[in-house]
């Protein structure tokens, strides 16, 4: 397959408690209808959608969960192998609100800190809020989350959420260290208990630890003597493992809000 014939899967769940709107959100996004019919979620539903990111194909696979307490056990499965959620609450509903946090534990406990933001859905009916502005953003300042104001039925920000959680995903799995020397500095630092610094005396002296070869590159071989006497040379490479075809995923962690 062509590198250019490939696309990225992206793996998102949408979770928070029942009649938030959840259902009707990938419906619109997905399907572009709206209904007001509500309808319970048994356990998940699932839809997908593609679209174009920075120049690459995404495919969004898209898993509706069930907000009731007595799913739990079934959406739990599905949560593993997520790589963005959103924790959606209603305009109209107080306890769907104060859920919020426990809905990203609940994520984080199966997956670990994936992208994520937070809608407040409905918006539409503003004149009914349970739910202050400011309460609202504070929440999503403590929980350091994008947070969106959304109405699924006149198809408000919906796009928006989806786009950002694509994007947010691409940069993380962009963010890679790829320069050997670099992961070399990083082990050594680590093991001679040096740690990492912005001293300017430890960089001179790290320098001249390492020989300069012809190109200006530094060279990360290192000479030592045998026990007859003789000198030999070998050369620190990074540590090899087997990934079984697989990427490895963003050796250096990055936060990105």
């Amino acid at each position: 397959m062509r590198e250019e014939d490939m696309e990225t899967a992206i793996k998102v769940v949408i979770v928070g408690n029942g009649a938030v709107g959840k259902s009707s959100m990938i419906q619109r996004y997905c399907k572009g209808i709206f209904t007001k019919e509500y309808k319970k979620t048994i356990g998940v539903d699932f839809l997908e959608r593609q679209l174009e990111v920075n120049n690459e194909d995404v495919r969004l696979m898209l898993w509706d969960t069930a907000g009731q307490e007595e799913f739990d056990a079934i959406t739990k499965a599905y949560y593993r192998g997520a790589q963005a959620c959103v924790l959606a609450f209603s305009t109209v509903d107080r306890d769907s609100f104060d859920a919020v946090e426990s809905w990203k534990k609940k994520v984080e406990d199966e997956v670990g800190e994936i992208g994520m933001v937070i809608i407040q859905n409905k918006i539409d009916l503003i004149d009914d809020t349970v739910v202050n502005d400011e309460e609202a953003e504070d929440l999503a300042k403590r929980l350091r989350l994008r947070f969106y104001r959304t109405s699924v039925k006149e198809n408000l920000n919906v796009e928006e959420v989806f786009r950002y959680l694509s994007e947010k995903y691409l940069d993380q799995i962009n963010c890679e260290v790829e320069e050997p020397e670099t992961k070399i500095a990083i082990g050594q630092g680590l093991m001679d208990g040096g740690g990492i610094t912005n001293n300017s005396k430890d960089k001179d002296s790290s320098k001249s630890k390492n020989k300069k070869i012809g190109n200006g590159k530094t060279s990360n071989k290192h000479r030592f003597k045998l026990r007859n006497g003789e000198d030999s040379t070998i050369k620190l490479e990074p540590s090899k493992r087997r990934t079984r075809g697989k990427k490895a995923i963003v050796t250096a962690k990055c936060v990105i809000l």
